[in-house]
C-alpha cells in the first residue's frame, strides 16, 4: 500500500463499524483506507494508521472504543453530552484516547437514527418530538455534529501523518420546494370551491371572498402560485433545486389540487424541465403502502419517468419502516430527514448518507438528504418574525460551510407569495438563497 494509504486497526469488524467508517473516513474526509483485524500485519505496516479498539496495541495513534458498534439490537443508551474544546461530545473515553469520547460510536448513534428505535414520546402528528431528542437535550441540535468530528479527526491525522491524502470537498446548497397545494383556490373542484365559499361567508371573511372572486374571474392571480417567481430566481442564481409534488386522494391531512389537474400536469412537467421532481408522499400513505404505489405512479404518469426522489408529507418517518416502504418502491433517495419543531439536524450531519436498517442491521442502498431549514419550522413552531429569519438561519449555514457539507433549505410555494397567512414572507426566501450561495 502506498504511503498516502490508511489502515486502521479493530478487533472486530462488523456491519455497524464497517457503515460509519466509510461514512467518516470516505464520504466525509475522502479516505483511502483498509481495516485489519490482524495485529501482526497492523504492527507491521509502515504507513499512516491507527487503532480502534477497549486498548492500544503498542505506543500508535488509538481511538478507544465504547461498546455500541460492536453490540447487537437495539438498548437503553445511557448517554451524558458534556463540552469539549468547543464539541459537543458524548461517548466519553479514557485519558489514552486520541479523543476523550468516541467519534465513531456518537456518529453512529446520531446518523442511524438509533433513539428513534426506542420508546419515545409522539407529537400530534404521530412524530418523533424534537425536545426529546438528545440533540436538543444536549444542546448540539444547530450542529452538524458528525462532520465536525470528522474534521476534528481529519486534524488529528493530519498532524501525525503529513503525507495522508484526503480529497477535498466542497459546501454546496440545494434548494428544495414542497408542493402540497399547487393553487390557494384555483383547480379544487366545484364542490371544494362552492365549500370555500360558504366558509367565507360564513365567517364574514369579506377579504378572502373578494380574493376568490378576482381570482375566479382573473382579474388577480392565485396567491400559492409563485412559480413564476421561483423560476426567475432559480436562473439568476443558477440553484440546484428539488420539487416535491403532493398526489393524494382528499384527506384530513392531504388536501392537495387533484392530481388530474391538467394545470397542476402541465405545472409539474414544466418545472421538470429545469429542477428534480419527486414525490410528496401522503400523510395517509405512510401507514398504508398500497396508497404510497399509487401516488408514485401517478407522478411517474405525469413526468413518464421513474420516480426515485420523495419526501414525506408533514415530516411523517417512522423507523425503519417508512424508509423501508420507500425502498421497496425503488425510490433512492429520499429528503425527510430533519425536524419539524426546530432548525438544525436530526441526524447530526450535513452530509447525505445511506439509510442503515437498525432492525436488520444492514446498509441499505437508500440515500438519506439531510435537510437544515423549513419555512413553517421558523414561522409556526419557533415563531420567528420574518425580517428576523437570515439572523436565525445564518450561524447553521455558517456551521455547514466550516465542514464544507450541504445546505438543503425546505420552502413551499406558498410562502413565497402575498397572502395574509405569509404576510411579510415573500422576499424571505431569495435573501436566504442569497445566504446560501455557494459563492458567499
Amino acid at each position: 500500500m502506498e504511503s498516502g494509504h490508511l489502515m486502521v486497526y479493530v478487533a472486530s469488524s462488523g456491519n455497524r463499524l464497517k457503515y460509519i467508517f466509510r461514512f467518516i473516513l470516505s464520504n466525509i474526509l475522502g479516505l483511502k483506507y483498509t481495516i485489519t483485524t490482524d495485529p501482526s500485519e497492523f504492527k507491521a505496516y509502515g504507513g499512516p494508521k491507527f487503532s480502534y479498539a477497549n486498548l492500544p496495541l503498542e505506543s500508535e495513534l488509538f481511538f478507544q472504543s465504547r461498546s455500541l458498534l460492536s453490540e447487537n439490537g437495539i438498548n437503553e443508551q445511557n448517554i451524558t453530552v458534556s463540552e469539549w474544546d468547543g464539541l459537543k461530545i458524548f461517548f466519553a473515553t479514557g485519558k489514552n484516547s486520541a479523543l476523550p469520547f468516541d467519534p465513531f460510536a456518537a456518529s453512529f448513534y446520531m446518523v442511524s437514527r438509533y433513539e428513534e428505535y426506542l420508546p419515545y414520546l409522539r407529537d400530534v402528528y404521530d412524530r418523533f418530538e424534537t425536545k426529546e431528542s438528545l440533540a436538543a437535550k444536549g444542546g448540539f441540535i444547530r450542529l452538524p455534529v458528525a462532520d465536525m468530528y470528522a474534521y476534528r479527526i481529519k486534524e488529528i491525522l493530519q498532524a501525525r501523518f503529513p503525507s495522508l491524502n484526503f480529497s477535498a470537498r466542497k459546501y454546496s446548497y440545494i434548494s428544495t420546494i414542497d408542493v402540497d397545494n399547487a393553487f390557494a383556490y384555483k383547480e379544487k373542484g366545484l364542490m371544494r370551491g362552492l365549500g370555500g365559499l360558504a366558509r367565507c361567508i360564513y365567517k364574514f371573511d369579506m377579504e378572502e371572498l373578494g380574493e376568490r372572486f378576482r381570482v375566479f374571474f382573473g382579474l388577480a392571480k392565485d396567491p400559492y402560485d409563485t412559480y413564476q417567481m421561483q423560476e426567475s430566481i432559480r436562473e439568476k442564481h443558477k440553484l440546484n433545486s428539488i420539487y416535491f409534488f403532493l398526489l393524494a386522494d382528499y384527506g384530513m391531512n392531504d388536501k392537495n389540487v387533484p392530481y388530474q389537474s391538467r394545470k397542476l400536469q402541465s405545472l409539474i412537467k414544466s418545472l421538470g424541465d429545469h429542477s428534480g421532481i419527486g414525490i410528496h408522499p401522503s400523510f395517509g400513505s405512510n401507514t398504508d403502502r398500497s396508497k404510497l404505489k399509487t401516488e408514485i405512479g401517478r407522478l411517474a404518469h405525469i413526468i413518464n419517468s421513474e420516480v426515485t426522489r420523495s419526501r414525506q408529507h408533514f415530516l411523517k418517518l417512522n423507523f425503519p419502516q417508512t424508509y423501508r416502504n420507500l425502498a421497496e418502491m425503488d425510490v433512492t433517495d429520499d429528503y425527510t430527514m430533519g425536524f419539524a419543531h426546530e432548525i438544525g439536524f436530526r441526524a447530526g450531519t450535513c452530509t447525505s448518507f445511506n439509510f442503515y436498517d437498525l432492525d436488520l442491521e444492514v446498509e441499505t442502498k437508500l440515500r438519506v438528504h439531510p435537510f437544515a431549514v423549513m419555512d413553517a419550522t421558523l414561522k409556526y413552531y419557533m415563531n420567528v418574525r420574518p425580517e428576523h429569519v437570515l439572523d436565525t438561519v445564518k450561524p447553521v449555514i455558517d456551521s455547514i460551510r466550516k465542514v464544507d457539507g450541504t445546505f438543503i433549505s425546505l420552502w413551499h410555494n406558498e410562502s413565497m407569495g402575498k397572502n395574509r397567512t405569509w404576510a411579510g414572507w415573500d422576499n424571505v426566501y431569495e435573501e436566504l438563497v442569497r445566504a446560501a450561495l455557494p459563492s458567499n
